[in-house]
C-alpha cells in the first residue's frame, strides 16, 4: 500500500511544478457545502505575457459542511471569458486547492488571445467568487500606442488605509507593479487607526495569517481583481533588513534574533508564493527545495510589444550583507564611506551573481533589438543620497549606495550595450525621489545613463519634509522629491514620451481620503532628462 502522506507529498510537487490546473474528476476531491463565503480573500492575475496569465485566489472561511479545509484536498473550478456575465467563454477547468499550500489555487492560463482584456472567477461546491478582471500584454514584436503602469510598495497595516488603491482602480491601468514590504512582520501594536494582531511573524501559520490581514482589505482586494500585477518583495516580507541568508535586524525585542533564520525564510517564501499570482516556476525545486535553501526565482523580464521590456528584480534574496553597520550589528545604517574598508570592495552584489548575468545578457539582446522603453522595477533608490552636507559624506549601507560596485557594473551595462531609454522604478525608502542616475556619483560631468521615479507608501510612515531642501541641494542629480504625502505614481509610456505621474492622499489616517496630484514629470525618448510638466 502506497503512504497516504507520500501521495499527497507526490501532489503538493506536481502543484508546485505547475500540473495543478490539469482536469480533474469532479468526484476525485472533496466538494464542500459552504456556511460562509470561501472567498473571503479575494481574486488575484498577474505574471502576464502575451498569450498567458496566472490567476489566483484562496480558500479561507470557516463554518465547512462536510470538509474540513485543515485536511481535504479541495476541488475549484474557474472559468475565463470575454465578458463579465461569462456569456462569452474562453477556457474552463479544475484545479486542486491543498492544504500543504493553504488551499491557495494558481492557475497558469495558456493559448490566450495577445493584447486581449479578459474576465475570470472561481468556484467551490455551490460558492462562486468575485469576479476578476485581467489582460494579456501585446506580442513582442507589436507596434503598441501606450502602456499605462502604476507601482507602488510598502503598505503598513498599522500607518493608515488603503485608500490608495481605491484611487488606483480609476486610472485606466494596463498593469500594477508592486515593488516590496506587501506585508509587514512586527507584533501587532495598538494603533490610533487599525492593527493586524498577534505578535511577531515568524513561522508558517504566523505568514499566513497576516497576509490574510492584509488581503482582507477591500480597497486591496478590488485593485487586485481589477488588472494584473507584477510582484516582486522587499524585506519586510520576511524581515526587516535581512539580505541573502543573513538576518537582519527588527529590534532588541525581536525573538528571531535567537532563532533559525533559514527556517523563517523558507516560511515566508512559502506564503508568499501561497498568497501572490505567480507561476509555478518561481519554485525551482518545487515547494521541498525552500526547505532546503533552494531559491525562489521572482525576477524575470516581460515584453510590452517593442513599446516596452520591464524588468523585476530581485535585490534580497541574493544580496550580500551590508557592511559597517554600528556596534556589529545586523541589518542597515547611514556609514562614512571613509571609515569603512569594506565600502569600496567591487564583489559585493545587490542582486548576486546569478541574476547579474541574467540582467546582462537580457540588457545586451534588448540593446540589439527596437524597444522603446527598457523600465527596471526593483525595490529602492538607485541614485546615490547623501544625508551629510559638505565634503564628507554620509550613505544608506542597505541600498545601492552600500554596494556602489555593482550599481557601476549595472550603469556600466546599460551603457555598454546601447540600451534604450533606462528607467527605474522604486520603493523602499515611503518618500518621493525624482531623479536622474548618473555613470559616476564622484564626477560632476558624468553623464546621465537613465531616470529614476522612487515612490512613496501606500501607508508606511516617513520622517517628513524637516532636511529635505538641504538634501536636495546636496545631491543635484535628484529634481525632485516630497518626504510626508502617501500615494502611488503612475507611468504613461508612449514611443515619443514618459509621462509620470505622483498621486497622493489627503489624508492617509482616513478611510474616506481624497488624491491629488502632487506632481508630474515627462522625459522624451532618446534624451534622459526629466522635464516638469
Amino acid at each position: 500500500m502506497i503512504d497516504n502522506r507520500l501521495r499527497r507529498r507526490e501532489l503538493m510537487a506536481l502543484l508546485a511544478a505547475g500540473l495543478g490546473s490539469a482536469w480533474l474528476s469532479q468526484s476525485a476531491l472533496a466538494q464542500p457545502k459552504w456556511q460562509h463565503d470561501p472567498f473571503g480573500l479575494g481574486v488575484a492575475s498577474g505574471s502576464p505575457t502575451h498569450d498567458s496569465v496566472v490567476l489566483w485566489t484562496r480558500l479561507h472561511a470557516s463554518g465547512l459542511l462536510g470538509a474540513d479545509p485543515g485536511r481535504d484536498q479541495i476541488t475549484l473550478r474557474w472559468e475565463l471569458a470575454h465578458d463579465d456575465n461569462f456569456l462569452r467563454p474562453v477556457q474552463h477547468g479544475q484545479v486542486v486547492a491543498t492544504p500543504e499550500l493553504a488551499h491557495s489555487a494558481h492557475v497558469e492560463v495558456r493559448g490566450l488571445e495577445p493584447d486581449r482584456w479578459y474576465f475570470y472567477r472561481f468556484m467551490s461546491g455551490d460558492a462562486v467568487s468575485p469576479v476578476g478582471r485581467t489582460r494579456t500584454f501585446p506580442r513582442p514584436d507589436a507596434a503598441v500606442a501606450s502602456l499605462r503602469l502604476a507601482y507602488a510598495s510598502c503598505q503598513k497595516w498599522e500607518d493608515g488605509y488603503f485608500s490608495a488603491w481605491r484611487h488606483m482602480r480609476a486610472e485606466n491601468l494596463d498593469a500594477v507593479m508592486f515593488l516590496g514590504d506587501y506585508i509587514y512582520e512586527y507584533p501587532g501594536k495598538r494603533s490610533k487607526l487599525r492593527s493586524p494582531g498577534g505578535g511577531w511573524v515568524l513561522t508558517l501559520d504566523d505568514y499566513r495569517r497576516r497576509y490574510a490581514v492584509y488581503k482582507g482589505d477591500p480597497d486591496l482586494q478590488a485593485m487586485h481583481a481589477h488588472c494584473p500585477w507584477l510582484m516582486t518583495w522587499d524585506d519586510h516580507e520576511v524581515q526587516n533588513d535581512y539580505a541573502g541568508e543573513q538576518a537582519g535586524d527588527g529590534g532588541a525585542a525581536d525573538p528571531s534574533l535567537a532563532s533559525d533564520f533559514l527556517a523563517r525564510r523558507m516560511a515566508a517564501y512559502q506564503a508568499y508564493y501561497e498568497h501572490m499570482p505567480l507561476s509555478a516556476s518561481v519554485l525551482t525545486r518545487a515547494l521541498a527545495g525552500l526547505g532546503q535553501g533552494a531559491e525562489m526565482r521572482i525576477y524575470r523580464s516581460v515584453p510590452f510589444g517593442r513599446l516596452a521590456n520591464l524588468y523585476l528584480l530581485d535585490a534580497r534574496q541574493y544580496k550580500d550583507p551590508q557592511v559597517c553597520t554600528r556596534d556589529g550589528r545586523r541589518g542597515s545604517a547611514s556609514v562614512n564611506p571613509r571609515d569603512c574598508p569594506m565600502w569600496n570592495d567591487p564583489k559585493r552584489s545587490m542582486l548576486g551573481q546569478a541574476q547579474e548575468q541574467w540582467l546582462d545578457q537580457a540588457l545586451a539582446q534588448q540593446g540589439a533589438t527596437a524597444v522603446h522603453w527598457n523600465v527596471l522595477g526593483q525595490q529602492t533608490l538607485v541614485g546615490q543620497r547623501d544625508f551629510r552636507a559638505g565634503p564628507e559624506q554620509f550613505l544608506w549601507n542597505d541600498g545601492w549606495d552600500g554596494y556602489a560596485g555593482a550599481r557601476q557594473r549595472l550603469t556600466g551595462a546599460l551603457q555598454r550595450h546601447r540600451v534604450s531609454n533606462p528607467v527605474f522604478l522604486g520603493g523602499d525608502v515611503h518618500e518621493n525621489w525624482v531623479g536622474h542616475v548618473k555613470a559616476d556619483y564622484t564626477d560632476a560631468a558624468s553623464p546621465s545613463v537613465g531616470v529614476e521615479f522612487c515612490g512613496t507608501s501606500i501607508t508606511s510612515r516617513s520622517a517628513g519634509n524637516g532636511k529635505l531642501a538641504d538634501r536636495l541641494a546636496e545631491n543635484p542629480h535628484f529634481v525632485f522629491a516630497e518626504c510626508e504625502r502617501k500615494g502611488y505614481g503612475v507611468a504613461q509610456f508612449t514611443p515619443r514620451q514618459l509621462t509620470t505621474t505622483l498621486r497622493v492622499l489627503d489624508d492617509v489616517s482616513r478611510p474616506d481620503s481624497g488624491i491629488e496630484t502632487l506632481a508630474q514629470f515627462a522625459v522624451h525618448s532618446g534624451r534622459p532628462v526629466i522635464e516638469r510638466v
